[in-house]
Parts: C-alpha cells; structure tokens; sequence
C-alpha cells in the first residue's frame, strides 16, 4: 500500500514543467506517480514519453482521450487539434504502443484515503467533463456502477485543482501540469494520507523560450505563450465546459 502519491495530469508535452515537478522533493520521495492522461500532446512529447518511461515502475500510467487521439492519429483518423496531428508524426512506434496499451482506470489502497480509482476525465468516459461545481446529480450519474468500495475517485482532464466530497466521496482534481487555467505554474497533488493540492513555480519565460527552440511544432511559440502563461482563467474554462457537464 503506498503511503504517498504523487498524482500528475495533463502534462501535454511541455517538458520544463515536468521537470520542474519531478524536481519537488515530495515528489522525488514519492512512492509512486501517477499520470491521469493527456501526458504527450503537446510541443515535446518525445521528450516527456522518455523521460517518464526512464522512471521505470514507479511511474503508474493511465491513458486520457489525447492518447487515443494520439494513436488514431498515427492510424490515419487526424484529432480535431492540431498540435495532436503534428505530436502523433513525432512519436516513435514504441512510444505509440505503448499509449495504446495504457488503462482507462486503475485503483490504488493509499494510506489514509482507501480505494482510490484513477482516471481522465470520470471512470466511464476518457473526455466527460464534470466540474467542482458540478451537481451531486452529475456526479451521481457518471460514477454508476462504480464498485461501493471505491472512497476516493482522481481525475483530470479539466484542467483546474480542486478536491470536494461528493455524497461521501472524495473527488480530487490535481489540475494541468503542462495547460493550467486559472495561474501559471505546474499543478499536481500529493496523496496519503490526506489531499494537498500543489503549485511548482518555475521561470515561465524562460520554459516558453526553451519550448520555442526545442520544439519543431510551427506554433511552438504562440502555443507556448498561451498556455504556460495560463492566458485562460478559470472563470473562462468554466464558463466553457460547464454547458457539457448538462446544467
């Protein structure tokens, strides 16, 4: 059972802010990590697949809409986005396989909070979008038929922090490592035996300018300055996803 988990979600290929979070202390003396998905679509994705890849078994990976996007793209079915277009031509074959094979779920005991389920975006759905402000109904629906025992449920896909109790129980929400709305910065939690919703600062110039020259995408640079610089609050996101959660 570990006693503590290093949740991180929505990395979208920037590798400067995942660096910087495996640099945290608590995550480094983790027990394990956990990726919710969405972890390569973005401007580095070769880079960030073999970064995680060289953490071996510590590292639990779970599969999120943009690694589907990823292999139907390879396959000839292009993404809606772009930048998943030109992330799935970079990946090499392995990298591919690899995300083909990833869970939509996988349950962890963790010292405090019990049976934890992972996953993207709700246990049944790699892209439904349920919200903190989401009503209990809401909830209610998308985790039928999760098993009874399951007291605590992560997920991701959405892009901003938060943990919030639903009909006794605990939903945690880590936010975007590599896409935040609501603040830069690289959002994630630390797991066992209770929640804490976590923040790593680092130099946001300088991670666009080095996303601008590493990266081959041809808008690195706009898609760097819109997303590490957390252009969207989370008053737009919210106001975006919320029709889709059916209020």
């Amino acid at each position: 059972m570990p006693s503590r988990v290093a949740v991180l979600s929505d990395i979208h290929g920037v590798l400067p802010a995942l660096e910087a979070v495996l640099a945290e202390p608590d995550v480094a003396a983790a027990d394990l990590i956990v990726l919710t998905g969405d972890i390569a679509a973005g401007p580095q994705p070769v880079e960030v697949l073999d970064l995680l890849a060289d953490l071996g078994d510590r590292v639990c990976w779970v599969g999120g809409n943009c690694e589907r996007e990823l292999v139907e793209a390879r396959a000839g079915k292009p993404a809606s986005i772009e930048v998943s277009n030109w992330a799935a031509g970079q990946l090499r074959d392995d990298q591919v396989a690899r995300l083909a094979a990833l869970p939509a779920t996988v349950t962890w005991e963790i010292d405090g909070l019990g049976p934890t389920l992972f996953c993207h975006a709700t246990p049944r759905d790699d892209e439904e979008v349920v919200l903190v402000d989401s009503r209990v109904a809401r909830w209610a629906e998308v985790f039928a038929g999760l098993p009874a025992e399951v007291t605590t449920v992560v997920c991701g896909h959405t892009h901003m922090p938060f943990a919030r109790l639903v009909d006794r129980r605990l939903v945690v929400n880590p936010g975007s490592i590599g896409m935040p709305y609501g603040g830069a910065g690289a959002w994630w939690a630390l797991l066992g035996p209770g929640v804490q919703l976590r923040r790593t600062a680092f130099d946001v110039d300088a991670a666009c300018a080095r996303v601008a020259a590493e990266s081959t995408y041809p808008d690195a640079t706009a898609w760097a300055d819109e997303y590490l610089r957390s252009q969207h609050s989370d008053a737009d996101a919210l106001a975006v996803f919320g029709p889709r959660d059916g209020r």
